[in-house]
């Protein structure tokens, strides 16, 4: 396993990346509305990283990838493609995931979006899963392992009674868009690889209402819940600092009715 370890030059630029993503899900929350579809929500998106931001759209030729962003609504686990056909309803959760580049650097982010008034399961799912989301990145410190991570993620999700899928995960970022490490959202505390500092990578937990299991379409990309339960998800980049971690997607908004992190 090659884990680059990120120097101060290097979190310049990463920094920037990371709140240029984060700038993305910002401007987009407004439009998220009933009646919208995800392929106009990606029209946007990508109109304000090209022509606003003036960077470059991460997922775009991604393995063969054609949008700007991954959409994901309800039963849909991640790497939604935006479709002119998939339009948003009352009571919708979303997820979108965008990736920009600037100067060479890799932002990743995502977050979850309500479609008008959702329902009770569906608002705590999205809340415990961003509670979970939580609960990982304040377990990065030197010296902590990638299983502690996994381990304060599965627990909030199982304390509510829902599952964490095992088949995705987060990953080093940096001048690439995937890296090592893979960051799991479950495991057993003090096992596994152990964090340095100036280690960089994703936090992203995908968590179901029902069973963990999974399914990927014939399009090769988007996966949902075998179940047809609700999933949720939230993604953050974070960096293992001397003292902890230091959030490299911070919401240029602020949080909101959310926890800070």
């Amino acid at each position: 396993m090659s884990i680059t370890i990120k120097t101060e030059a290097d979190l310049v630029g990463l920094r920037v990346a990371g709140r240029l993503a984060a700038d993305v899900l910002a401007m987009i929350a407004e439009h998220v509305k009933p009646g919208i579809s995800t392929e106009a929500l990606d029209d946007i998106c990508n109109a304000y990283i090209v022509n606003e931001l003036k960077v470059i759209p991460a997922n775009v030729g991604y393995h063969g990838f054609t949008k700007t962003t991954c959409i994901s609504p309800n039963t849909v686990v991640c790497h939604g493609i935006p479709s002119a056909d998939d339009v948003l309803k009352e009571g919708d959760i979303v997820n979108i995931d965008v990736a920009v580049i600037k100067d060479g650097w890799y932002g990743d982010t995502s977050r979850m979006y309500y479609v008008g008034e959702v329902s009770p399961l569906a608002r705590r799912l999205v809340e415990t899963t961003y509670e979970a989301t939580l609960a990982g990145i304040h377990a990065v410190k030197p010296g902590a392992t990638l299983g502690d991570i996994g381990h304060a993620i599965q627990s909030v999700a199982y304390r509510e009674g829902f599952s964490v899928v095992r088949e995705y995960c987060g990953h080093g970022i940096g001048r690439k868009y995937h890296e090592e490490p893979q960051v799991l959202h479950y495991g057993a505390a003090g096992k596994g690889l152990k964090l340095k500092t100036g280690m960089v990578f994703t936090i992203e937990p995908m968590i179901n209402a029902g069973k963990p299991g999974t399914y990927v379409l014939e399009d090769g990309w988007t996966v949902l819940t075998r179940d047809q339960s609700l999933s949720a998800q939230w993604e953050h980049m974070v960096v293992v600092t001397e003292t902890g971690f230091e959030l490299l997607t911070p919401w240029p908004d602020g949080t909101g009715d959310y926890p800070a992190v």
